[in-house]
């Protein structure tokens, strides 16, 4: 698995680039953050509100004539789902200004006339109201902004406080950043997207870690090489392992994405885009920043070395 040898990559040297595109990605980001409670961005019934039904048929259906049905019944927004071997059906349909009792009636009377050789029962039916919709989104932001609170925390105790400022600085231009490409692509929003990027910003502090730990090790050990370039030589020397598990990770997630249905296609999606930026935050956000904290360099160093003296 030695695939690219012994490097010597400027990737602070690249850092002002790095920036002016993460910017961006975060500015995208945020707009995406903006357009969820404003209602402007493509949310799932988690938060939009709408209807949940699962269908238990006595004979096995075809998926695509119950999608017809649905279409000249009114109803072309339809997601379903097959649940393979028992004769299971999941429907689901955004609504928000319409009684959703009467809705799923109606649902429910489009499938009896179009399938009446084939009758069924209802397992299960949930409505999710635009309050609640609220809530969940709420909820969803209090979940991130929990997680991001505790990797800082984390870090810090484990390295040093501006260690732990730049691992949140990464991981919030993560989780921006693929909300940002989730929201340009269309992809619905739900609590499958939330729990992708919880996910991702997991992922990215776990290399974010990596890249740290060396970069400290180096610092206890050279007692004389300037900070950049000390941490240019430990992103190097990370950087085969940084690849191989980032493209491991990605040869599942491709598999999930073009054989896994479509019910996690855009869950695996939002994974795979979270393994890419993860990986190139963790290069060019989390390493840098280290650089700008005022003091910086020196100041680092010292305290590196006065804790591997005490040690």
């Amino acid at each position: 698995m030695d695939i690219l040898g012994e490097r010597r990559f400027d990737f602070l040297g690249k850092r002002k680039i790095a920036f002016v595109f993460s910017i961006i990605l975060a500015i995208i980001g945020l707009t995406a953050a903006v357009s969820i409670p404003l209602g402007k961005a493509n949310l799932g019934t988690d938060f939009a509100g709408g209807v949940a039904m699962q269908f238990r048929f006595d004979k096995s259906f075809e998926i695509e004539k119950v999608r017809s049905i649905f279409e000249k019944g009114g109803f072309p927004d339809v997601d379903l789902q097959e649940i393979t071997g028992e004769n299971k059906l999941f429907v689901r349909v955004k609504r928000t200004g319409e009684k959703l009792g009467e809705f799923s009636d109606a649902l429910g009377a489009a499938l009896s006339a179009g399938l009446p050789e084939n009758p069924y029962v209802i397992d299960s039916s949930t409505e999710i109201g635009p309050t609640v919709g609220k809530k969940l989104q709420k909820d969803a932001l209090w979940a991130i902004i929990v997680a991001l609170i505790g990797i800082m925390f984390y870090v810090a105790w484990r390295f040093e406080f501006r260690f732990g400022v730049a691992a949140v600085v990464a991981t919030v231009h993560d989780v921006l950043a693929v909300l940002g490409i989730v929201f340009i692509l269309g992809n619905e929003i739900n609590l499958l997207i939330v729990t992708a990027l919880l996910t991702i910003s997991g992922y990215s502090l776990t290399d974010t870690v990596v890249v740290f730990d060396r970069i400290r090790e180096n610092i206890r050990k050279r007692n004389k090489e300037n900070l950049e370039p000390l941490i240019n030589r430990s992103i190097n020397e990370v950087l085969r392992r940084t690849i191989v598990t980032s493209g491991t990770t990605l040869l599942v997630l491709l598999a999930l994405i073009f054989m896994g249905g479509e019910v996690i296609h855009d869950f695996a999606l939002t994974l795979a885009i979270g393994v890419i930026v993860g990986t190139y935050s963790s290069i060019f956000v989390a390493s840098p920043i280290l650089l700008l904290w005022k003091g910086g360099s020196e100041r680092l160093i010292k305290a590196e070395r006065a804790e591997k003296n005490l040690v």
